[in-house]
């Protein structure tokens, strides 16, 4: 049986946290049934999906993601063991391995063996949280003696952030499916069908994460696109990941001009062909549509986010103008 299509939103939304409630309470009005966090450089994954559990239980709550490095073992499950525990039946713990850029530069952890990392999380996760005693020698940690002090009513779906093929398959095989971004619908056919092969035939969710933009001044969208692109797509995993995409040609000039120190020049050589591949823009009708390709190609979930490239975009209005109500 497939799985039910899911649309969501990212979350923070913008504004401060505490101003979040009505919003909330709007986006499970026009349709939207999931919310998704992220972790870098803004609020932690966790608090927003808290309050959102509190405040409007229509929502079903993911993290996409968690770094894998940067909690401690036995503190990542209390984590996951609690807002599981707010939030029974509706909460999707997304792990991945993040990039070296947060894991080395912002918190000082070194960023080595990811597949192993994120693995060994994956199946720690699965132990604890059957509430057991864990004592177990994973290959990049060690857990002595580790039991929950909280048991979750309903045990949170795992999902894993993947890229490449290796991850991909870790997704199919070891958790409930996979966190996919940065790529467009075409390549959805591709990564997702990786995933449910390694799945063995189990429904395999695909949460993805799509950067939108609805204007139609196509011309500074574009432009603004660009800084994002360059920022993601040089570092090192997002690289690799669309070189095996198969667009290494195309980006060839801006990691060159990148490596050479001429951001200017980077900008430049990015093809406006990946700049639409990748950021979906337009009317507000054409964005729904492109939306709907990605959901056609393989993704069960999506996590809109909603990108100011066009400074005249309100914000709130493209959050309306996307919404399933819409269509």
């Amino acid at each position: 049986m497939a799985l039910p299509i899911r649309p969501g939103m990212t979350v923070p939304l913008p504004g401060p946290l505490h101003s979040h409630e009505a919003k909330l309470h709007e986006l499970a009005d026009l349709g939207y049934t999931d919310i998704w966090s992220a972790e870098a450089d803004g609020a932690d994954a966790f608090t927003p999906l808290a309050m959102a559990a509190a405040w409007e239980p229509r929502l079903r709550l993911g993290t996409a993601i968690v770094p894998a490095y940067t909690r401690s073992p036995a503190l990542f499950a209390q984590s996951v063991a609690s807002l599981a525990d707010a939030a029974p039946g509706r909460f999707a713990i997304g792990v991945g391995s993040s990039s070296n850029v947060i894991v080395e530069r912002w918190n000082g952890i070194p960023f080595e063996e990811p597949y192993k990392k994120v693995r060994d999380v994956v199946r720690f996760l699965n132990d604890a949280l059957g509430g057991e005693k864990v004592k177990q020698s994973y290959d990049t940690f060690e857990v002595n003696g580790f039991r929950l002090g909280i048991r979750p009513e309903q045990k949170p779906q795992i999902l894993v952030a993947a890229l490449r093929e290796g991850m991909l398959r870790l997704a199919g095989r070891e958790a409930d499916g996979a966190i996919i971004n940065w790529l467009s619908a075409g390549d959805v056919k591709t990564v997702a069908g990786i995933v449910n092969d390694a799945g063995g035939g189990d429904d395999k969710e695909i949460v993805c994460r799509i950067f939108c933009c609805p204007s139609e001044n196509a011309d500074v969208v574009r432009a603004s696109a660009r800084f994002a692109i360059a920022a993601y797509l040089n570092v090192p995993v997002y690289a690799a990941f669309h070189d095996w995409m198969g667009r290494g040609a195309a980006l060839r000039g801006m990691w060159d001009a990148w490596q050479a120190g001429d951001r200017k020049a980077a900008l430049a050589e990015i093809p406006d062909e990946v700049v639409d591949d990748l950021i979906v823009h337009g009317s507000p009708a054409e964005c729904r549509a492109k939306i709907e390709a990605y959901f056609d190609n393989g993704v069960t979930t999506s996590s809109l986010a909603i990108l100011p490239l066009d400074p005249d975009l309100d914000h709130w209005q493209a959050v309306r103008d996307l919404a399933p109500s819409a269509g």
